[in-house]
C-alpha cells in the first residue's frame, strides 16, 4: 500500500516507518522500559540503514545532547519520541550527526539524524529503533506493521483517545493551542506542594531509562504533578516533557505537586529521585544486597568515628555495636559498585581511557605477501613478549611474568592462526583477518558462564591488538596523563597495566574482568588501588571529575567533598606511617596481650617470593603454588625440575619454619595447556584441584616423588635418592636444612580423594625409601569441614581454604561483580563450619590453619583467633599487618566477640561487632 492511499483520519494519527528495516514486536525488546510500554506505545525497527527520519509531520520540540534521540510534537499535541538503539546514550553522540534543531518544523520523511551503523553495532547493546507515542493518556490501540518496511512506509494508526468523532483533536482536554504537554505550573490561587531541591544522582542524568522510571511513579498518584529545574518545568507524568529538561547528573531539581495527594506525591517523587530512580539502567548502583560484608566503617559528619566506634570504647560483642543497616543508603547514590580486586584507597581525578579505532583496508591482492606480514608481525610481538616476560624475571615478579608468558603461547594457537591464514586465503588483508579473527575469539572466550574464564577475553585481545599495531607500523601512544589520575575504562589489558607510571596513575576501575582477571593481578602485585567489573556508568563520568576508589570495598565515590578528600589524604598519610612502623617490627613474634604466640606464615606463587616473604617477617611458608612450575609453558615440569624449584623455596627459610607444598591446582576454571583439560560448563563444580591429579596420576607421581626429595633433603636423609644427579640428598652448605616440608591436596571433597591421594604418596615414598612427609588437605569445600571429625583420624593437619569454602558456602561466585561483595568470609555460615574444623583438628592434637584472603582481614583476625585458629597463613605484603593486628589483641576478648558473631545473621552484621581498626591510635 502506497502513502498516497492513506488519508490521515480524524482522531487518528499515522506512523510512517522512519528507517529502512524489520519491524519488531515493541513487547520482544530487551529493554523493559519500552517492552512494558513504560513510556507509551508504539512500533519497534531493526534498522538496516542508518538514516532516521521524521515518521509524521510536526515541531522537533526535544534532541537529547547525545544525539541518539529526538521528540516530534504534531499538529495534534502527540508527542512521537524517536529512540535509536539501546543504551546508546552511553555513547554520548560518537556515531550520531544531527540535521534538525529543536524548534524546526518538519514532514513526514524528512532527515533527522544520520548515525554509523557498524560503530553502534559494536559499542551499543542493541540497534533495534523505537518510535514511541509518548503523549500521556492520549492514546487507544495502536496495532502495528510487520515484516520488512522502507522509509514512508505507513507501519501503524494511533487513535486518539481523547478525540470526538470528527474533531481535528485540538479540543483534547487540557489542549489550548499553546503548550499540549500540562507543563504549566498551577495557578497561584491554587494549593500546591514543593519540595526542598534534589541532587540528581544518575551519572547520564534524566535520561530514558530514569525519566521513564519517574513517570510511572508519579501516573500512580491523582494529583498533578511538574519537575522543575532552572525555573523552567515540564509535566511530570510527560517522558518527552522531563527528557526536554535537559537534567544532567548533579543537577538539583524540585517536585511540585497539586491534588488531593500533594504532600505524598512530591514527598515520594523526590526521594525516588534521590535515590537515583531505582538504579537507572545499567543495574543497582550498590551492585549487591545491603548485607554485602566489607561495608567501611560508619564515619561522623566530620568524618571522625562517632563516639562509642573507637575500639577502646567498648569491648568487643558490645550490645551498643553499630546496627548494620543504618548507614547503607548513605551517598548511595554518589557511589558506583564493583568487584573489590585490590586493596587501597585513591584519591584522584579521572581520565577515561577509550579503545582507538584502527582503520585497517579489507582486500589485499598478493595473498603470500599478506601472510608474510602477518608471521613477521606475529614473530616481533613474541620478540616484545618474551623480552618483557624476562624483564619482569629479573625483577623477581614471577606472577606478572608467566601472564606474558600466557600471551606467547595465545600467539602458538593453531586455531586462531588457521582462521586468519583462512581469511587471508580468501582475498583478506593481513591486518584485517587478523583483527577479524582475534576478535572472534576474544567475544566467544568472553560469552563463557565461567566468570574466570570470560576474563581472559582480555588476554587475547592484548596480544591481538600488538600484533596488529606491528602490522600497521605502529604501537598505540598514550597521552600524557595528569598527577593523581584514576584510570577508567571498560577494560584495561595486561600491557597496559604493566606499563603504568606509577608516579601518576594512583588506581583504575574497569567495568569488565572480575577478582580473578590477570589485571587484577598485575594491580594486587602493583599495589595499585583497582576495582573490576563495576557499573558501567563509570564511562560517563567526565575526565578531570575527582573520585576516590576503595579497592578493598569495590566502591568508586564521585562528587566528593573537599573535607572528606581531606580526611583520606590523612588516613592515606597515617597508613604509610603505620606500614612503616609495621616493617620495622615484622621479625618480631605475633603475641597477643594475654601472652599467646601465633604463628605468622606466607602464602607465595613463586621461587623467589620466599625470600621476600623472610624479610617481612613471615614464619615460614603456610602454602606454596606449584603451578607456578606448570603455568606458560606446553610441556609438564619433570622430576628433577621440581626438586630443585623446592629446594630453592626450602632454601630461603630458615631451620624449623615449615614449608607447605600444595600439590597442583588445576581444572576447568584454570586451564593448563599441558595437560589439555576441557572446559566444562561448570567448572567449579567439575574435575578440579585433586581430581584432576587424580585424573592425571603420572603428574600426580612426579610431583609427589619431587617433595618427598625435597623433604628428604631438608632432613638430611638422601636413602633411596637414586638420581645421581645430586638433587635431593641435601646441599654441601646445608641450606634448607631442618625445614619441615609437607604436602597438602587441594580441593578435597571425601575422604575417598583423600585416601586415593595418599596412597599414591605412600608408593612413591616407599619406592624412594625416605621418611614420610606430614599430610594435609586444604578445607575449601563445606563436606570437609562438617565431616572434619572423620578427617581427623587420618590427616596430619588442616589448612582452611576460606576463598572457595565461602563461595561454596554461600553458592557465589567470588568473582561475579555484583555477588562479589557479599562473599565474605566472616558470614556467619562460614564461620560455623571453621568452628568445626577447629573443634575437630583440637579433638585430634592436630593444627588447623587458614590460608585464604580472610586470614588477612584486620577486621577477620581476631573472630579466626576467637575460633582456636593459630597459624595464619596470608598474602607476602600482608605479614607486618597481621602480626602488628594479633599483638593488639586479647584471646579472651577475642572469644567472647566469636560467641556473638555466630549468632548473627548477615556478614555485615559479624563486621559491626568488631571494633574498627583506628587507624590514628594504631602504633
Amino acid at each position: 500500500m502506497s502513502r498516497s492511499n492513506l488519508r490521515p483520519i480524524k482522531g487518528r494519527i499515522t506512523l510512517y516507518a522512519p528507517i529502512d528495516g524489520v519491524m519488531v514486536p515493541m513487547e520482544t525488546v530487551p529493554d523493559p522500559v519500552f517492552a512494558q510500554k513504560m513510556v507509551g506505545e508504539g512500533v519497534c525497527v531493526d534498522p538496516l540503514d542508518g538514516r532516521l527520519h521524521a515518521p509524521v509531520d510536526g515541531e522537533v520540540v526535544q534532541l537529547h545532547p547525545s544525539a541518539h534521540a529526538l521528540t516530534v510534537r504534531t499538529r495534534e499535541g502527540m508527542e512521537i519520541l524517536l529512540h535509536i538503539g539501546l543504551d546508546t546514550v552511553h555513547l554520548r553522540g560518537q556515531g550520531f550527526t544531527t540535521h534538525v534543531r529543536v524548534g524546526d518544523q518538519v514532514r513526514s520523511g524528512d532527515l533527522l539524524i544520520t548515525f554509523d551503523l557498524d560503530h553502534l553495532a559494536t559499542h551499543a547493546k542493541s540497534l533495534l529503533t523505537q518510535v514511541v507515542v509518548a503523549t500521556s493518556g492520549r492514546t487507544g490501540r495502536l496495532t502495528p506493521r510487520t515484516g520488512r518496511v522502507a522509509v514512508g512506509d505507513p507501519v501503524a494508526q494511533v487513535e486518539l483517545t481523547g478525540a470526538e468523532e470528527g474533531d481535528d483533536g485540538t479540543d483534547l482536554p487540557g489542549y489550548d493551542g499553546g503548550d499540549p504537554t500540562g507543563n504549566r505550573l498551577p495557578e497561584p490561587s491554587t494549593r500546591r506542594i514543593t519540595s526542598p531541591a534534589v541532587l540528581v544522582t544518575n551519572a547520564a542524568g534524566l535520561h530514558a531509562r530514569p525519566a521513564a522510571t519517574l513517570v510511572r511513579q508519579a501516573r500512580q498518584f491523582r494529583s498533578e504533578v511538574w519537575l522543575v529545574h532552572d525555573d523552567v518545568q515540564a509535566n511530570a507524568k510527560s517522558i518527552i516533557a522531563i527528557m526536554g529538561l535537559d537534567v544532567g547528573h548533579g543537577a538539583k531539581v524540585r517536585v511540585v505537586a497539586s491534588g488531593p495527594d500533594a504532600e505524598q506525591t512530591a514527598q515520594v517523587l523526590s526521594a525516588a529521585i534521590a535515590a537515583g530512580l531505582g538504579g537507572e539502567d545499567l543495574g543497582d548502583p550498590g551492585g549487591a544486597e545491603p548485607d554485602a560484608g566489607g561495608e567501611p566503617p560508619r564515619q561522623g559528619d566530620d568524618g571522625t568515628e562517632p563516639a562509642g566506634d573507637r575500639a577502646g570504647d567498648r569491648a568487643p560483642g558490645s550490645s551498643r555495636d553499630r546496627d548494620p543497616g543504618r548507614d547503607r543508603g548513605r551517598d548511595r547514590g554518589r557511589e558506583l559498585r564493583g568487584a573489590a580486586v585490590s586493596p587501597g584507597l585513591a584519591v584522584g581525578t579521572v581520565v577515561q581511557l577509550r579503545p582507538e579505532d584502527i582503520e585497517v583496508a579489507e582486500q589485499a591482492g598478493d595473498r603470500h605477501a599478506e601472510r608474510r606480514r602477518l608471521n613477521d608481525a606475529i614473530d616481533r610481538a613474541q620478540t616484545q613478549l618474551w623480552a618483557l616476560e624476562n624483564r619482569l624475571r629479573l625483577e623477581l615478579d614471577v606472577d606478572k611474568a608467566a601472564i606474558f608468558g600466557a600471551h606467547r603461547e595465545i600467539l602458538n594457537d593453531p586455531d586462531l592462526l588457521d582462521l586468519a591464514a583462512s581469511a587471508i586465503d580468501k582475498g583478506k588483508s593481513a591486518a584485517f583477518a587478523w583483527r577479524a579473527t582475534y576478535t572472534v575469539f576474544a567475544d566467544r572466550i568472553a560469552g563463557l558462564r565461567s566468570q574466570v574464564l570470560a576474563a581472559r577475553a582480555a588476554d587475547v585481545r592484548d596480544v591481538g591488538q600488538r600484533v596488529l599495531e606491528e602490522l600497521i607500523g605502529r604501537r598505540g601512544e598514550r597521552g600524557p596523563m595528569p598527577p593523581h589520575s584514576i584510570l577508567v575504562a571498560e577494560d584495561l589489558s595486561p600491557s597496559d597495566t604493566v606499563e603504568l607510571d606509577r608516579s601518576l596513575v594512583v588506581g583504575f576501575v574497569t567495568t569488565r574482568g572480575g577478582a580473578s582477571s590477570h589485571v587484577a593481578i598485575l594491580a594486587r602485585s602493583l599495589d595499585i588501588p583497582a576495582i573490576a567489573g563495576i557499573d558501567a556508568r563509570a564511562l560517563d563520568i567526565p575526565d578531570s571529575t575527582r573520585v576516590v576508589i576503595d579497592g578493598g570495598t569495590g566502591i568508586l565515590h564521585f562528587d566528593v567533598a573537599d573535607v572528606e578528600v581531606e580526611r583520606i589524604w590523612r588516613r592515606q598519610t597515617r597508613r604509610t606511617e603505620r606500614r612503616a612502623v609495621e616493617l620495622a617490627h615484622a621479625d618480631e613474634p605475633a603475641i597477643t596481650r594475654d601472652g599467646h604466640r601465633i604463628e605468622v606464615t606466607a602464602n607465595i606463587s613463586g621461587v623467589d617470593d620466599a625470600g621476600t616473604a623472610s624479610l617481612r617477617g613471615a614464619e615460614g611458608i603456610g602454602l606454596l603454588r606449584s603451578e607456578f612450575l606448570f603455568l606458560g609453558r606446553r610441556t609438564v615440569p619433570d622430576e628433577d625440575e621440581q626438586t630443585r624449584a623446592y629446594r630453592r623455596v626450602a632454601e630461603a627459610l630458615r631451620p624449623g619454619q615449615p614449608l607447605v607444598i600444595r600439590t597442583l591446582d588445576v581444572g576447568g576454571d584454570k586451564p593448563l595447556p599441558s595437560l589439555h583439560i576441557p572446559p566444562e560448563e561448570n567448572p567449579f563444580l567439575g574435575e578440579r584441584g585433586i581430581r584432576v591429579s587424580l585424573a592425571h596420576p603420572e603428574v600426580l607421581r612426579t610431583q609427589l616423588r619431587a617433595v618427598l626429595r625435597t623433604a628428604a633433603a631438608c632432613a638430611g636423609d638422601g636413602s633411596g635418592d637414586g638420581s645421581g644427579d645430586g638433587v635431593g640428598t641435601g646441599a654441601a652448605d646445608g641450606a634448607g636444612r631442618g625445614v619441615r616440608v609437607q604436602v597438602m591436596f587441594p580441593m578435597v571433597a571425601t575422604l575417598g580423594e583423600y585416601r586415593a591421594a595418599r596412597a599414591v604418596l605412600e608408593e612413591e615414598r616407599q619406592r624412594l625409601g625416605v621418611p614420610p612427609v606430614p599430610v594435609g588437605v586444604m578445607v575449601e569445600v563445606p563436606s570437609v569441614a562438617v565431616t572434619a571429625a572423620r578427617f581427623a583420624a587420618e590427616v596430619d593437619f588442616f589448612s582452611i581454604g576460606t576463598n572457595d569454602l565461602t563461595q561454596y558456602t554461600l553458592a557465589m561466585d567470588r568473582g561475579h561483580p555484583r555477588l562479589a561483595p557479599q562473599v565474605d568470609g566472616v558470614h556467619p555460615a562460614v564461620l560455623a563450619l571453621i568452628e568445626q574444623t577447629v573443634i575437630a583438628a583440637e579433638a585430634a592434637g592436630l593444627r588447623a590453619a587458614v590460608c585464604g584472603g580472610t586470614a588477612a582481614d584486620p577486621q577477620a583476625v581476631p573472630l579466626l583467633l576467637g575460633l582456636g585458629v593459630r597459624e595464619l597463613s596470608v598474602p607476602v605484603p600482608a605479614v607486618p599487618a597481621v602480626k602488628a593486628r594479633i599483638r593488639t589483641l586479647s584471646l579472651d576478648e577475642c572469644r567472647s566477640l566469636v560467641e556473638c558473631a555466630l549468632i548473627e545473621d548477615s556478614a555485615a552484621a559479624v563486621r559491626a561487632l568488631v571494633p574498627a581498626v583506628d587507624e590514628e591510635e594504631l602504633p
